[in-house]
């Protein structure tokens, strides 16, 4: 196993050969560009082989026909991913006016085809304004929702009925890259639009490709998907699976934390308070990188102890900062 440090400001990684004994201890953050045709838990299994380690999780699933960044984390790391969940994503998308299906994706059969052959800018436009900000969002039936302790898709597989609750979700941007004119498979005429989504944590894409068909009133579906970005980590992040093999990438979890939260230095006598689980003076507002904030609408803290490691996560609650996760115990 060998350190590297790049250049400042760049992702530090440990690189651990597949040599690698399978003792060795590897804690920290791995960003794959998961390829088409890979379900999350089967990218979780290829690094569990590749990390020598069961204790590998991910920081929110993607769907198997899509692409993109998909943050995992190793070992100790893996305590760290409940707080990456809720980090703002980003997303390229290819949607179909014109066809709806039953998964709102193109994997779906297709429900109603009512043709998209003209779809006017004003009207796409004023849609899309319509699905931008703050917005009430019904997730696709096929989602992994639980419903009565079952999952929504295997729900639906199963030839039930769902209908899931709308929740508030927040799209921050909503813009449309290209448009062209397409025969769908069955002989209609569609629109295809290749759009940039940036949400909250727990947007469905396809969601939004439903909802706009809906709003022109012609139907609507997704037809590709790409995650380009997870809070502060980017398809240039990403390793392939193919990259990960020669060499697994790990982002360690004190640069991980920098990236991904606010930061507050402690002093000796706060670190060691921490790593007992005691609370602190409260930390105060600071803002935080592509996280949207817990029910208080604030970021977890990284707590740095004097020599520049993390040791904990903090939360301030009233008039004081309590740990909501100490990475290095007492």
């Amino acid at each position: 196993m060998s350190t590297s440090r790049e250049p400042d400001g760049l992702v530090r990684r440990v690189t651990v050969s597949q040599a690698a004994p399978r003792a060795a201890a590897v804690d920290g953050i791995v960003v794959v560009d998961k390829p088409s045709g890979w379900s999350s838990h089967d990218v979780v299994a290829r690094v569990r082989r590749l990390a020598g380690t069961r204790k590998v999780g991910h920081a929110g699933t993607l769907d198997p026909m899509a692409t993109g960044v998909l943050v995992l984390g190793i070992n100790r790391a893996t305590r760290f991913l409940t707080y990456l969940v809720g980090a703002d994503k980003e997303y390229t998308a290819t949607m179909r006016l014109g066809q709806s299906t039953v998964t709102d994706d193109a994997e779906g059969e297709v429900t109603a085809s009512l043709g998209a052959a003209v779809v006017h800018d004003a009207a796409l436009a004023a849609a899309i304004a319509d699905l931008t900000g703050v917005i009430s969002q019904v997730p696709s039936s096929v989602s992994a929702i639980k419903v009565d302790g079952r999952r929504s898709y295997a729900r639906v597989r199963a030839g039930e009925d769902v209908a899931l609750e709308a929740r508030p979700v927040t799209v921050l941007r909503f813009d449309v890259l290209d448009r062209r004119s397409a025969i769908a498979g069955d002989g209609t005429a569609v629109t295809d639009i290749d759009v940039v989504v940036a949400c909250s944590s727990g947007t469905y894409i396809r969601a939004l490709a439903r909802d706009l068909g809906a709003a022109l009133g012609v139907g609507g579906h997704l037809t590709a998907l790409r995650r380009t970005r997870v809070g502060p980590f980017t398809v240039d992040d990403a390793g392939t699976l193919e990259d990960h093999g020669v060499s697994l990438r790990v982002v360690d979890v004190t640069t991980a934390a920098r990236r991904c939260f606010p930061v507050r230095e402690l002093t000796e006598e706060e670190a060691v308070a921490v790593r007992f689980g005691k609370f602190l003076e409260p930390t105060g507002p600071l803002p935080g990188v592509g996280w949207r904030g817990d029910a208080d609408g604030q970021s977890p803290v990284a707590a740095l102890a004097p020599d520049g490691r993390v040791i904990a996560l903090l939360a301030d609650r009233g008039e004081r900062a309590r740990p909501i996760l100490v990475l290095d115990p007492a």
